[in-house]
């Protein structure tokens, strides 16, 4: 029994609840652009129709769980996320808004059940520290912790005669925001200020970059380490804010140097979606999630493990295609994202291993 499940990232651009100041430098949602924004969110979360979406960019669960509920297809989801830690406590929220260090997180919605309890990873794994030009402390967390969530896939469609019915299917999948090209500023430096000469300006970059590339490396290893403990199909849903040819992405991968014809058993690399995709129609390549400098961009993936690629020992399933919903970037109503929605379809095979 062939089964289809459909997999999406999608950065909504601060879903924040209406009065809370999210940035010091944006003011917060009046209610009736917060109404605006939930019901545009809404829109395309029921025209996407797919069964597993990460999101980036929540500022809060409870204003994506209204979102849901306004929506014809998710109301009855699973949900999860984390709130930031300083949601827990107003002293500290408001701490942080004040130095503007506020940032969100990110969630999963399924309306696939879930095989185990939700995981959220703050910390680079393995003691992994990485020294930030100009900080005395090195750098030990992920700017926005990673989301891992196991979900189950296959078994649900009544048999067939003839056809071997379809195995109930463990899925990993995380979800991850990593940390922007936006500058770094310290000691009170910014963008327009008169402190920020062109070498102030390349320190703030070079610690974004330093960072980008240490939440790929930490990310990697979450990756890693869950496929040698368990090796079920793996599936990462997220903003990198990167191309997928550049090393940070490839960091993510693992796909530096490794060539599957020097391949002997499994592998922990992991495949970009678009490339693989097996209904490849060149004549419709209108694939970009962002735009930067009037340039166009795709800087939100998805990435599978040998578990979907085409012609692998362990392939269970195989990537049919992959869809972006782009228009809004070029109509840029004011309730809508700045990055397109990124969508894969999946096919499992009909007889699944284990």
């Amino acid at each position: 029994m062939q089964q289809e499940v459909r997999f999406a990232t999608f950065n909504v651009l601060n879903l924040a609840p209406p009065g809370m100041r999210f940035y010091v430098d944006q003011e917060p949602w009046t209610q009736a652009q917060y109404d605006a924004k939930a019901d545009w969110i809404a829109q395309q979360l029921d025209l996407l129709d797919a069964d597993v979406i990460g999101f980036q960019e929540i500022f809060s669960q409870d204003a994506l769980r209204d979102v849901l509920s306004r929506t014809r297809k998710y109301r009855n989801a699973h949900h999860a996320g984390f709130d930031p830690d300083a949601f827990a406590d107003p002293a500290g929220l408001e701490a942080s808004v004040q130095n503007g260090m506020l940032t969100p997180s990110v969630a999963l919605v399924s309306r696939l059940p879930f095989f185990a309890a939700p995981a959220c990873y703050g910390k680079l794994p393995h003691g992994l520290a990485v020294q930030l030009p100009g900080i005395d402390a090195p750098a030990t967390t992920f700017t926005r912790p990673i989301l891992h969530v196991q979900v189950i896939a296959g078994g649900d469609a009544p048999p067939v005669p003839g056809f071997p019915a379809a195995r109930k299917q463990p899925i990993d999948v995380f979800v991850c925001h990593l940390k922007s090209k936006r500058p770094d500023y310290r000691g009170g430096a910014s963008a327009g200020s008169p402190d920020a000469d062109s070498y102030t300006l390349g320190l703030a970059m070079l610690r974004s970059m330093i960072r980008r590339g240490a939440e790929a490396l930490g990310l990697r290893y979450l990756i890693s380490d869950q496929l040698r403990r368990q090796r079920l199909p793996l599936v990462v849903l997220g903003d990198f804010n990167d191309v997928a040819a550049a090393m940070t992405t490839q960091l993510v991968t693992g796909a530096i140097s490794e060539r599957r014809v020097n391949r002997e058993g499994p592998t922990d690399r992991l495949f970009d979606c678009y490339r693989i995709q097996s209904r490849i129609r060149p004549l419709r390549d209108v694939g970009y999630t962002h735009t930067h400098d009037n340039t166009m961009e795709t800087i939100d993936h998805i990435l599978v493990s040998a578990a979907f690629e085409p012609g692998a020992a362990e392939a269970i399933g195989e990537v049919l295609e992959v869809v972006y919903v782009n228009d809004h970037l070029g109509l840029r109503p004011p309730e809508a994202s700045d990055h397109g929605l990124v969508l894969a379809r999946v096919l499992l095979y009909g007889t699944l291993p284990g």
